[in-house]
């Protein structure tokens, strides 16, 4: 249903008062007392608290920070991990990105799936297991737009009680249209905040409209979309200033579309054809601060693990606060049904089966979840 919001407020009027130095300065400032303190806050920690909490001075907390993000995981997920998979529908893509496999600039073979073998490759899919189905394109309007988006949920949904998309963002209605064909969920990642170096890294295409992508949440939530998914590249910029926006997006998002629900996930720059080298660097330690961070800042937030994560890291971040990863992912158009890994859009660093990740997450006490995550939660 669609929900009644003025187009014209957005996130964007709210961006415009954050400062990205300002921000950053408050984070490396805290002190381990401002740390305490966050700690000690009432469940709906505030932004300020979320600072706090991903700062330097947050490092020597963090045995105490996974403790009680583990507690209120297991009290509003229980004991499950969903578990989800990429299907890529096309690696073209009229963009030029600096860290993208898909890149316009990059020379590699394209392939845009036709009915027949999206078929095939639901075919494999669905003997995994899987109910829910994460559909991935490049950006090209031409190729892969509305028309071809709506047929292709179209061809799947019967087969899916839940199906989410990453795509180029759209006009609201167009998301209104997706949504009757049977979208459920949008994830729009910013990619970076520092709207002052977004051009460095999008210097060619539609995606270089910083403004029209930080937007796009709003279309989806004024179009009634079930789910938003948020989350920045980390490696691009400073990660814990990137994140620090990326959650009063989200605390702003939850306010005005209460309806709505959120996921956040925190993808890695990986490797990839014309890759570039991250200029900040993410210790896994710090990821787990991260993750530890938006369950304390958040309760019901979804948050979300790829294959980009090595096997180890994933085996120990289901226990932190993770409530979904993907699991068998290509990243690349066909790649279920012909493994054709020049077209992939990064290297996937997990890459074991479906049933494996499955045995994983139960001898760590939990249960895998196939079907989508509200049938589950009821």
């Amino acid at each position: 249903m669609k929900r009644s919001s003025s187009p014209t407020h957005s996130f964007s009027r709210e961006f415009k008062h954050l400062d990205w130095s300002a921000i950053e300065a408050r984070i490396y400032h805290t002190d381990e007392r401002r740390v305490r303190q966050a700690l000690d806050a009432p469940i709906r920690r505030s932004w300020e608290d979320f600072l706090a909490l991903i700062s330097p001075a947050a490092a020597p907390f963090l045995e105490e920070m996974a403790v009680k993000s583990r507690q209120l995981t297991q009290q509003r997920f229980g004991n499950t991990i969903q578990l989800y998979i990429p299907l890529y529908l096309s690696n073209e893509c009229q963009n030029i990105c600096t860290y993208c496999g898909f890149s316009l600039d990059n020379r590699i073979p394209r392939l845009t799936l036709t009915d027949e073998q999206i078929m095939d490759e639901v075919a494999i899919i669905k003997s995994f297991g899987y109910d829910h189905i994460l559909l991935v394109t490049g950006e090209a309007n031409r190729t892969v737009g509305v028309d071809y988006l709506e047929n292709a949920i179209r061809l799947i949904r019967s087969y899916f009680s839940h199906i989410s998309m990453e795509v180029q963002p759209l006009e609201q209605e167009e998301y209104e249209r997706l949504i009757r064909s049977g979208l459920n969920t949008v994830l729009v990642y910013q990619e970076t905040y520092h709207s002052g170096n977004y051009s460095t890294y999008h210097p060619k295409g539609r995606k270089a409209n910083f403004q029209y992508r930080l937007d796009t949440p709003d279309r989806l939530g004024r179009a009634g979309i079930h789910k938003i998914g948020l989350g920045v590249l980390i490696g691009l910029e400073d990660w814990r200033t990137d994140s620090a926006f990326c959650a009063r997006h989200l605390q702003y998002l939850e306010q005005r579309f209460w309806q709505t629900r959120f996921s956040i996930s925190f993808p890695r720059l990986r490797p990839a054809e014309g890759y570039l080298e991250p200029r900040s660097v993410m210790s896994d330690r710090e990821l787990v601060q991260l993750i530890c961070a938006y369950r304390l800042f958040n309760e019901n937030v979804e948050l979300s693990l790829s294959t980009r994560e090595t096997e180890r890291f994933r085996d120990h971040a289901i226990k932190l606060g993770i409530t979904s990863m993907s699991a068998g992912s290509r990243t690349d158009p066909g790649g279920y049904s012909h493994q054709q890994e020049t077209l992939e859009q990064f290297q996937v660093d997990d890459s074991r089966s479906p049933m494996e990740i499955a045995d994983m997450i139960r001898t760590q006490g939990y249960e895998p979840v196939w079907k989508d995550w509200d049938l589950v939660m009821g």
